[in-house]
Protein backbone atom coordinates (compact mmCIF):
# COMPACT_ATOMS: atom_id res chain seq x y z
CA UNK A 1 0.00 0.00 0.00
CA UNK A 2 1.18 3.62 -0.70
CA UNK A 3 1.51 5.87 2.44
CA UNK A 4 -0.54 8.16 2.58
CA UNK A 5 0.74 11.45 3.18
CA UNK A 6 -0.87 13.06 6.45
CA UNK A 7 -0.48 17.03 8.31
CA UNK A 8 -1.75 17.09 11.79
CA UNK A 9 -3.00 20.30 12.65
CA UNK A 10 -3.03 21.13 17.03
CA UNK A 11 0.14 20.49 18.19
CA UNK A 12 1.37 20.66 20.68
CA UNK A 13 -2.07 19.67 21.67
CA UNK A 14 -2.37 16.25 23.73
CA UNK A 15 -5.06 14.53 21.27
CA UNK A 16 -2.89 16.24 17.93
CA UNK A 17 -0.04 14.73 19.79
CA UNK A 18 -0.87 10.97 20.58
CA UNK A 19 -2.64 10.72 17.28
CA UNK A 20 1.20 11.91 15.69
CA UNK A 21 2.84 9.96 17.66
CA UNK A 22 0.73 6.69 16.27
CA UNK A 23 0.81 8.10 12.71
CA UNK A 24 5.05 8.19 12.81
CA UNK A 25 5.06 4.93 14.03
CA UNK A 26 3.03 3.46 11.37
CA UNK A 27 4.37 2.68 7.83
CA UNK A 28 0.44 3.27 6.15
CA UNK A 29 1.07 7.27 6.95
CA UNK A 30 3.75 9.60 5.82
CA UNK A 31 3.66 12.47 8.49
CA UNK A 32 4.28 16.08 7.34
CA UNK A 33 6.30 17.90 9.97
CA UNK A 34 4.34 20.74 10.02
CA UNK A 35 1.44 21.76 12.36
CA UNK A 36 -1.38 24.55 12.35
CA UNK A 37 -1.95 25.77 15.62
CA UNK A 38 -3.59 28.66 17.12
CA UNK A 39 -2.84 32.55 18.09
CA UNK A 40 -2.11 31.32 21.12
CA UNK A 41 0.97 28.93 20.65
CA UNK A 42 4.57 30.53 21.46
CA UNK A 43 6.27 27.26 20.40
CA UNK A 44 7.67 27.46 16.54
CA UNK A 45 8.76 23.96 17.23
CA UNK A 46 7.47 20.71 19.09
CA UNK A 47 9.27 17.21 19.25
CA UNK A 48 8.04 14.00 19.28
CA UNK A 49 10.27 11.31 19.76
CA UNK A 50 12.91 11.91 17.46
CA UNK A 51 10.73 14.23 15.01
CA UNK A 52 10.39 17.61 15.08
CA UNK A 53 7.38 19.57 13.98
CA UNK A 54 7.16 23.53 13.06
CA UNK A 55 4.74 24.98 14.37
CA UNK A 56 2.56 27.87 12.64
CA UNK A 57 -0.11 30.33 14.07
CA UNK A 58 -3.02 32.00 11.77
CA UNK A 59 -0.92 34.62 10.46
CA UNK A 60 1.43 32.15 8.64
CA UNK A 61 -0.86 29.13 7.72
CA UNK A 62 -1.34 30.74 4.04
CA UNK A 63 2.26 30.54 3.45
CA UNK A 64 3.12 27.25 4.99
CA UNK A 65 0.25 25.85 3.04
CA UNK A 66 1.22 27.02 -0.08
CA UNK A 67 5.06 25.94 0.86
CA UNK A 68 3.67 22.19 1.16
CA UNK A 69 1.48 22.05 -1.91
CA UNK A 70 4.47 23.34 -3.98
CA UNK A 71 5.96 20.20 -2.45
CA UNK A 72 3.32 17.55 -2.05
CA UNK A 73 0.66 16.81 -4.63
CA UNK A 74 -2.08 15.15 -1.99
CA UNK A 75 -1.95 15.22 1.81
CA UNK A 76 -5.24 14.70 4.14
CA UNK A 77 -5.34 17.24 7.01
CA UNK A 78 -6.28 16.09 10.62
CA UNK A 79 -7.78 18.71 12.66
CA UNK A 80 -7.48 18.58 16.29
CA UNK A 81 -7.43 22.46 17.47
CA UNK A 82 -9.74 24.24 19.71
CA UNK A 83 -13.62 25.01 19.49
CA UNK A 84 -13.38 28.43 19.05
CA UNK A 85 -11.24 27.62 15.71
CA UNK A 86 -13.55 24.50 14.33
CA UNK A 87 -15.97 26.36 11.77
CA UNK A 88 -12.53 29.40 10.54
CA UNK A 89 -10.27 26.20 9.99
CA UNK A 90 -12.79 23.86 8.05
CA UNK A 91 -13.34 27.02 5.16
CA UNK A 92 -9.19 27.01 5.02
CA UNK A 93 -9.44 23.59 4.44
CA UNK A 94 -11.40 24.00 1.64
CA UNK A 95 -10.36 27.01 0.27
CA UNK A 96 -7.21 25.04 -0.33
CA UNK A 97 -9.10 21.94 -1.77
CA UNK A 98 -7.46 19.81 1.50
CA UNK A 99 -9.71 17.01 2.15
CA UNK A 100 -9.56 16.35 6.21
CA UNK A 101 -10.68 14.33 9.25
CA UNK A 102 -12.29 16.93 11.98
CA UNK A 103 -12.22 15.76 15.58
CA UNK A 104 -12.28 19.06 17.38
CA UNK A 105 -15.82 19.46 18.73
CA UNK A 106 -17.63 22.68 19.18
CA UNK A 107 -18.46 25.47 16.60
CA UNK A 108 -21.71 25.51 14.48
CA UNK A 109 -22.11 22.17 13.63
CA UNK A 110 -24.43 22.84 10.92
CA UNK A 111 -22.11 25.80 9.22
CA UNK A 112 -19.41 23.16 9.72
CA UNK A 113 -21.26 20.77 7.19
CA UNK A 114 -22.21 23.17 5.14
CA UNK A 115 -19.10 24.55 4.20
CA UNK A 116 -18.01 21.03 3.32
CA UNK A 117 -20.84 20.62 1.19
CA UNK A 118 -20.66 23.47 -0.27
CA UNK A 119 -17.24 22.50 -1.66
CA UNK A 120 -15.02 20.64 -3.84
CA UNK A 121 -13.42 18.26 -0.88
CA UNK A 122 -14.37 15.37 1.30
CA UNK A 123 -14.38 15.50 5.13
CA UNK A 124 -14.72 12.97 7.85
CA UNK A 125 -16.63 15.24 10.53
CA UNK A 126 -17.55 13.30 14.01
CA UNK A 127 -17.76 14.89 17.61
CA UNK A 128 -16.02 11.56 18.54
CA UNK A 129 -13.40 9.55 16.98
CA UNK A 130 -13.11 6.45 19.38
CA UNK A 131 -15.10 3.59 16.81
CA UNK A 132 -16.81 1.79 20.04
CA UNK A 133 -18.20 4.72 21.40
CA UNK A 134 -19.55 5.77 18.08
CA UNK A 135 -20.59 2.15 18.05
CA UNK A 136 -22.75 2.19 21.57
CA UNK A 137 -24.32 5.22 19.85
CA UNK A 138 -25.28 4.29 16.61
CA UNK A 139 -27.07 1.44 18.81
CA UNK A 140 -28.82 4.10 20.86
CA UNK A 141 -29.87 5.40 18.02
CA UNK A 142 -31.16 2.07 16.74
CA UNK A 143 -33.41 2.34 19.87
CA UNK A 144 -34.31 5.37 19.50
CA UNK A 145 -36.15 5.23 16.26
CA UNK A 146 -37.48 1.40 16.85
CA UNK A 147 -38.61 2.22 20.42
CA UNK A 148 -39.98 5.66 20.17
CA UNK A 149 -41.09 7.16 23.89
CA UNK A 150 -39.46 3.57 25.84
CA UNK A 151 -38.50 5.82 28.42
CA UNK A 152 -41.32 8.25 28.69
CA UNK A 153 -41.68 10.09 31.73
CA UNK A 154 -38.33 8.91 33.02
CA UNK A 155 -35.78 11.35 34.35
CA UNK A 156 -32.36 11.76 33.25
CA UNK A 157 -29.30 12.69 34.79
CA UNK A 158 -26.39 12.97 32.32
CA UNK A 159 -22.74 13.37 33.95
CA UNK A 160 -19.33 14.04 31.85
CA UNK A 161 -15.79 14.72 33.12
CA UNK A 162 -13.11 15.25 31.17
CA UNK A 163 -9.39 16.91 31.79
CA UNK A 164 -9.38 20.54 33.22
CA UNK A 165 -8.60 21.97 30.10
CA UNK A 166 -11.41 20.84 27.71
CA UNK A 167 -13.05 24.25 27.15
CA UNK A 168 -16.45 22.80 26.22
CA UNK A 169 -19.30 20.44 26.56
CA UNK A 170 -18.67 17.13 25.37
CA UNK A 171 -20.00 16.41 21.72
CA UNK A 172 -20.52 12.63 22.75
CA UNK A 173 -22.87 13.94 25.58
CA UNK A 174 -24.32 16.18 23.30
CA UNK A 175 -25.06 14.05 20.63
CA UNK A 176 -26.50 11.25 23.46
CA UNK A 177 -29.16 14.00 24.26
CA UNK A 178 -30.70 13.41 21.17
CA UNK A 179 -31.44 10.06 21.05
CA UNK A 180 -32.79 10.26 24.77
CA UNK A 181 -34.94 12.78 23.64
CA UNK A 182 -36.62 10.24 20.99
CA UNK A 183 -37.18 8.00 23.99
CA UNK A 184 -39.29 9.99 25.45
CA UNK A 185 -37.39 12.26 28.06
CA UNK A 186 -37.25 16.03 28.12
CA UNK A 187 -33.89 17.00 28.66
CA UNK A 188 -31.94 19.43 27.08
CA UNK A 189 -27.96 19.85 26.11
CA UNK A 190 -27.91 22.92 29.13
CA UNK A 191 -28.68 20.29 31.69
CA UNK A 192 -25.29 18.01 31.20
CA UNK A 193 -23.39 18.07 34.27
CA UNK A 194 -19.58 18.91 33.13
CA UNK A 195 -16.88 17.93 35.32
CA UNK A 196 -13.54 19.50 35.17
CA UNK A 197 -12.62 19.55 38.81
CA UNK A 198 -9.65 17.32 38.98
CA UNK A 199 -9.58 17.03 42.99
CA UNK A 200 -13.32 16.08 42.54
CA UNK A 201 -12.89 13.87 39.46
CA UNK A 202 -10.28 11.81 41.76
CA UNK A 203 -11.74 12.02 45.40
CA UNK A 204 -15.15 11.35 44.49
CA UNK A 205 -15.27 9.80 41.22
CA UNK A 206 -11.97 7.75 41.37
CA UNK A 207 -10.39 8.83 38.05
CA UNK A 208 -6.87 7.37 38.12
CA UNK A 209 -4.79 10.45 39.08
CA UNK A 210 -2.48 9.86 35.64
CA UNK A 211 -5.28 10.34 33.70
CA UNK A 212 -7.00 13.10 35.29
CA UNK A 213 -4.94 15.20 32.53
CA UNK A 214 -6.52 12.52 29.89
CA UNK A 215 -9.53 11.04 30.52
CA UNK A 216 -13.64 10.97 28.80
CA UNK A 217 -15.90 9.58 31.53
CA UNK A 218 -19.56 9.71 30.80
CA UNK A 219 -22.88 8.53 32.54
CA UNK A 220 -26.74 8.10 31.42
CA UNK A 221 -28.84 7.51 34.47
CA UNK A 222 -32.32 6.93 33.97
CA UNK A 223 -35.05 7.01 36.56
CA UNK A 224 -39.06 5.94 36.56
CA UNK A 225 -41.14 8.67 37.65
CA UNK A 226 -41.85 6.37 41.20
CA UNK A 227 -38.00 5.47 41.67
CA UNK A 228 -38.75 2.05 41.58
CA UNK A 229 -36.37 1.95 37.93
CA UNK A 230 -33.01 2.80 36.85
CA UNK A 231 -31.14 2.20 34.40
CA UNK A 232 -26.92 3.78 33.96
CA UNK A 233 -25.02 3.64 30.85
CA UNK A 234 -21.48 4.44 31.11
CA UNK A 235 -18.51 4.44 28.88
CA UNK A 236 -15.40 5.58 30.44
CA UNK A 237 -11.96 5.79 28.94
CA UNK A 238 -8.96 6.87 30.20
CA UNK A 239 -6.07 8.18 27.90
CA UNK A 240 -6.45 9.24 24.36
CA UNK A 241 -5.59 6.35 22.42
CA UNK A 242 -8.79 5.24 21.41
CA UNK A 243 -9.27 8.57 19.68
CA UNK A 244 -6.20 8.45 18.11
CA UNK A 245 -6.37 4.91 16.28
CA UNK A 246 -9.91 5.28 15.61
CA UNK A 247 -8.99 8.88 13.74
CA UNK A 248 -6.30 6.93 12.05
CA UNK A 249 -8.93 4.65 10.46
CA UNK A 250 -10.85 7.71 9.28
CA UNK A 251 -7.78 8.80 7.51
CA UNK A 252 -7.88 5.26 5.43
CA UNK A 253 -11.50 5.41 4.91
CA UNK A 254 -11.11 9.00 3.60
CA UNK A 255 -8.23 8.28 1.29
CA UNK A 256 -10.43 5.54 -0.41
CA UNK A 257 -13.25 7.76 -0.81
CA UNK A 258 -11.92 10.65 -2.68
CA UNK A 259 -11.85 9.74 -6.02
CA UNK A 260 -14.54 7.37 -5.59
CA UNK A 261 -17.61 10.09 -4.14
CA UNK A 262 -18.55 12.94 -5.31
CA UNK A 263 -16.58 15.78 -3.60
CA UNK A 264 -18.14 18.39 -1.28
CA UNK A 265 -19.52 15.47 1.50
CA UNK A 266 -19.61 14.81 4.66
CA UNK A 267 -18.81 11.29 5.97
CA UNK A 268 -19.65 10.26 9.81
CA UNK A 269 -17.15 7.92 11.82
CA UNK A 270 -20.81 5.64 11.19
CA UNK A 271 -19.26 5.59 7.92
CA UNK A 272 -16.43 4.92 8.65
CA UNK A 273 -17.25 1.79 10.85
CA UNK A 274 -19.64 0.51 7.61
CA UNK A 275 -16.59 0.81 5.47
Amino acid sequence: MKQIKIMINGLPGNVAAIVAKHALEDNRFDVICESLTGPEIEETEHTIGSTAFRLSTPDKHDVVIDEIKKKEKFFISIDYTHPSAVNSNAEFYCKNNLPFVMGTTGGDREALMQTVISSSIPAVIAPNMAKQIVGFQAMMAYASETFPNLFKDYSLEIVESHQKGKADTSGTAKAMVTYYNKLGINFSVEEIKKERDPKVQKEKMGIPEEYLDGHAWHTYTLTSKDNTARFSFTHNINGRDIYSLGTLDAVLYLYEKINKEKKGKVFSMIDVLKG
